[in-house]
């Protein structure tokens, strides 16, 4: 079970993640409320907060609040909530092509699906020590053992199985915009996909009356069937709907429902996952970026638990809503859509399409709109367009090393990514900044994620020397500071995936207090409690062979959204930033930091 933090190392915590951020002045102020806190209503809200989490075992103290934080949200999913990860290309060219692609991912991820159903999926297990753990026959002597006892068996060999309670909802789930608190919908009954394509809805079966996957063949002729339509686009596309404020979608959908389109939404909403199929190839890494992100919402369902996204040149991504779940279920079914699409594709260039009368299986759902809803429609264009008008994607790809040389030199690759990304904010604009990198907390029941922080005394410090004060260190000195920060955000990273941040938990007491009809203690009315959580630094990294890369948008207006992966030997980075930043001169002095980190601890003196 996902622990609760001691109060004390939570406090402490907090405060070590103030201090790069506030003067001694305002230090002295924040440490006298944290402590006040500590000892009096943090104490209260503490032990009932405890007492909760012993009540309810079958799940963890941040499933309620953090389900809420989504969805109460009112902003519009897409650029503030939803992520995309985009697909690395099928290694054989010719099985680029749009309708092929299309045709072997869907067909593997129903594939994925039926397994999870049935029971087999190979459980998520995190391998400390892969030799002794990530082998056939630790397979064959766990499966013996009782489950209730069998994770023990696991952890005698450091492998720690994770949370997989968030996969049911990868499928036939869509977010439902309701008022003041959205909803979300399953319906695991339900036999059809949702394909979208020129801003137009089509659903077909892919699942037969014995609950068997329709041929491949068959869904070959259905997608072909729909990429050859040469129906206009609507005049009025209903994917824009779903990139609106919450409460404004809610009283749109309450029309769209009173307005005989029930049936219509019903299948939009049940559909096993959203697929949407782009009349355009993509230009390059930039491009790419903008359209897993955000697209054409005329061409994306952005509710739908995902899309799965496909360009004319099968360039393929996956958009996700994030209330359901977190990025590690997203990647598994990802990898495993990409490894069985390219190693045992359904189909291949030579294949012939079924001859079935895909006239009769595909329907295209027609939606019946009065003025309200066209107004609607079209506001929700303007105010889409506007704000990706708005947005900048820019991205760079480090050449001179990763994670082999820093390994080599024994410091943490993700510590050296994040250490750079605080000497770059600390070169363009001279200040630390709240900054936070998220972390998997799935090694625990119904875990979701934990804040790593990584701007800290150190990286202060470090990115001080190496921007203002170059002259007066020694590469000596400049290795040591690195050396220091690594070791510091190793620790702050081991904290948080065992549950021992202080972002959840003071998250939960506030939550708490609310929930209780409290006054809202003084700890949460200090500034520096609201610039803490205004982060102007947000990150995330993950790695896989399936993923060529990944993003998202700022979490607030001046800040910069920050997607990044550390491969063997080069480094890459995928900012998203709104006009009151500049994403690319940011890029450029992240460059600037990795190379002066990485000729620095290759022994090599710098100059400023």
């Amino acid at each position: 079970r996902l622990p609760v933090p001691k109060l004390e190392d939570t406090i402490t915590r907090y405060l070590n993640a103030q201090k790069p951020l506030l003067n001694d002045d305002q230090f002295r102020k924040t440490e006298e409320l944290a402590h006040a806190f500590e000892k009096g209503i943090g104490r209260e809200l503490h032990e009932q907060l405890v007492a909760q989490d012993n009540q309810n075992k079958h799940t963890s103290y941040i499933t309620g609040p953090w389900f809420d934080m989504y969805l109460k949200a009112r902003e519009p999913v897409v650029l503030n909530f939803n992520a995309f990860m985009s697909f690395n290309p099928d290694p054989k060219p010719e099985y680029n092509d749009q309708l092929i692609r299309a045709t072997n991912m869907t067909v593997s991820a129903i594939r994925f699906m039926k397994t999870f159903r049935a029971g087999y999926l190979e459980p998520e297990v995190f391998h400390l020590n892969p030799e002794k753990s990530d082998t056939e026959i630790f397979k064959k002597i766990i499966r013996f053992v009782p489950s209730s006892i069998s994770w023990f068996g696991a952890y005698m060999v450091n492998a720690y199985p994770l949370d997989m309670s968030q996969y049911f909802r990868l499928f036939n789930s869509t977010r439902l915009p309701k008022l003041n608190k959205d909803e979300l919908y399953t319906d695991e009954k339900a036999k059809h996909l949702l394909v979208l394509r020129n801003g137009n809805f089509y659903v077909f079966d892919v699942i037969d009356r014995d609950g068997n996957m329709l041929k491949p063949s068959e869904i070959q002729a259905n997608l072909k069937y729909i990429l050859s339509d040469n129906s206009p686009a609507p005049a009025f596309p209903l994917g824009y709907l779903s990139s609106e404020n919450r409460d404004t979608w809610a009283l749109l959908r309450k029309n769209l429902l009173e307005n005989g389109n029930a049936e219509a939404l019903q299948k939009v909403d049940s559909a096993m996952f959203c697929l949407s199929l782009d009349d355009f190839p993509i230009k390059d890494f930039v491009h790419v970026s903008h359209t897993m992100l955000h697209g054409d919402a005329a061409n994306r369902w952005y509710d739908k638990s995902f899309n799965l996204i496909i360009t004319k040149d099968g360039t393929a991504g996956i958009n996700f809503e994030h209330s359901w779940g977190d990025g590690v279920a997203v990647l598994r079914f990802q990898n495993e859509v990409f490894k069985d699409s390219t190693k045992t594709p359904a189909i291949s260039p030579q294949s012939q399409p079924a001859s079935v009368d895909s006239s009769r299986a595909v329907q295209k759902l027609d939606f019946k709109l009065n003025d309200a809803l066209k107004a609607g429609i079209t506001e929700a264009k303007q105010k889409f367009d506007a704000t990706v008008e708005s947005l900048s994607l820019n991205l760079i790809q480090f050449q001179e090393g990763g994670k082999e040389l820093l390994k080599q030199k024994k410091v943490s690759p993700d510590a050296v990514a994040q250490l750079a990304f605080q000497m770059a904010f600390l070169r363009q604009y001279d200040q630390t900044v709240a900054t936070y990198e998220s972390c998997s907390t799935a090694a625990f029941k119904h875990g979701r994620t934990e804040t790593i922080r990584p701007a800290s005394v150190h990286t202060k410090k470090c990115s001080e020397a190496f921007v203002k004060e170059l002259s007066k260190h020694s590469t000596e000195e400049l290795q040591k500071l690195i050396v220091e920060c690594s070791n510091y955000h190793g620790r702050l990273t081991k904290e948080a995936a065992m549950g021992q941040g202080f972002d959840r938990h003071l998250f939960s007491l506030r939550y708490l207090a609310l929930s209780k009809g409290l006054p809202l203690p003084d700890f949460y009315q200090d500034q520096a409690y609201a610039r803490l959580n205004h982060n102007i630094i947000s990150t995330s990294t993950l790695v896989s062979p399936a993923v060529q890369l990944g993003g998202f948008g700022p979490v607030v207006a001046d800040g910069f959204g920050l997607g990044y992966q550390v491969h063997d030997d080069w480094i890459g980075c995928n900012v998203s930033s709104y006009p009151t930043r500049n994403g690319k001169e940011f890029l450029q002095c992240i460059h600037k930091s990795l190379e002066d980190i990485f000729n620095v601890l290759k022994g090599k003196k710098i100059g400023s």
